[in-house]
């Protein structure tokens, strides 16, 4: 496709704020808080991670789609931002393992996607104004419109979205004669949470975001885990009802993100939503219980109270963000229960912190031992 031919575009923020780009070949608006990841690679993780549900997302390194799509390369059934902007689209790919072009695979999935914005002026302004809601669109001539359209966009603190994108029914993952069962509340699960764990010897039953303990329970497992996903924790009373069973019943519990956050609040620490959060593939973690430092792959907008954790009794932080020292690992005190605010399976980004799921599982065995 000929630059020359191809339509104008832009972003509309809702503070009014406009910027101008080229469409990538599907007209259309589309609409949803804008973020931005910083990663070099893993386009295509990125656009599937159920975490990303509802944003439009800003993509900070300068070519998109070069390498193409491969269909193993996903993090759920679909793609889950709501539109892209970038600043280089590349319409043909280098790749010798790929299944196709990112065009394709965008229109296969209807995705509005704009390209030739200046990716770092509108992050800068994000960095310095905060997320907010945005509105992307070809449409370039009828702003008072978009206004309207972006004006009806809820905001993303005290909204739900897990019911968005969990399973509808339970399903399994892993060999059934593995040794160690895992009941997984799925409110946004990524693959490659679930290949960690499989691949460690465990047979998974995943379960939908409003499942109650006696239906995790049933499932007889020897271990429990709130995966990540989208949107405030706050709203998700069932899973942090959940997790306080869980809790009372002294069981081994591993979060992760939002499973995170689910984990705090069944605890008493309060969330709250960030200026504009952490999403990249290199944010640095300091492990406290280690000293050791960890790259790690990020994708959150909410974080916990730091100072209500500090100051609850019964929990101990693990693990800092050391660019702006929020919380980001937590454990009981005489509990087999922690969770991280990042994400150890990465998909994209390093294995510095697969350690983590090696700990689940060795605090499963160690329960089912208590136990014989």
């Amino acid at each position: 496709m000929k630059y020359q031919q191809r339509k104008k575009a832009l972003v509309l923020l809702a503070d009014g704020t406009i910027f101008y780009g080229k469409s990538v070949g599907i007209e259309g608006s589309a609409t949803g808080e804008i973020c931005f990841n910083t990663g070099m690679t893993g386009y295509q993780e990125i656009f599937t991670d159920p975490s990303y549900f509802g944003q439009l997302m800003v993509t900070t390194n300068a070519h998109i789609g070069n390498y193409g799509v491969n269909d193993n390369e996903v993090e759920s059934d679909s793609i889950k931002i709501s539109g892209l902007i970038c600043r280089n689209f590349s319409f043909t790919h280098s790749r010798v393992d790929s299944n196709g072009n990112l065009l394709d695979w965008f229109k296969k999935h209807k995705l509005v996607a704009i390209s030739d914005v200046d990716t770092r002026a509108l992050v800068s302004y994000i960095r310095d104004n905060g997320a907010m809601n945005a509105i992307i669109s070809t449409d370039v001539e009828n702003i008072e419109g978009l206004k309207k359209q972006l004006a009806a966009v809820p905001s993303m603190e005290g909204l739900e979205l897990a019911s968005k994108v969990s399973t509808k029914e339970p399903y399994y993952i892993g060999e059934e004669d593995a040794p160690i069962k895992i009941s997984a509340l799925d409110i946004g699960i990524k693959k490659n949470i679930l290949r960690n764990l499989a691949k460690r010897g465990s047979y998974i039953k995943v379960f939908p975001y409003d499942s109650k303990f006696e239906d995790l329970e049933s499932f007889n497992p020897d271990g429990y885990f709130i995966s990540n996903g989208p949107g405030d924790p706050e709203p998700l009373k069932d899973a942090i009802e959940v997790a306080k069973e869980i809790v009372k019943r002294d069981l081994p519990l591993f979060g992760i993100c939002l499973g995170h956050q689910v984990i705090a609040l069944a605890n008493g620490i309060s969330t709250y939503k960030m200026h504009n959060g952490h999403r990249g593939i290199n944010h640095p973690i300091k492990n406290l219980l280690t000293g050791k430092g960890e790259i790690t792959s990020q994708n959150h907008g909410f974080a916990i109270n730091r100072e209500e954790a500090e100051a609850n009794p019964n929990v101990e932080i693990t693990h800092l963000h050391l660019n702006d020292h929020t919380v980001a690992g937590i454990r009981l005190k005489d509990k087999s229960v922690f969770s991280v605010q990042y994400h150890p399976e990465a998909s994209p980004g390093p294995n510095d912190s697969v350690y983590l799921f090696d700990q689940f599982i060795a605090n499963i065995k160690t329960f089912k031992n208590s136990l014989s």
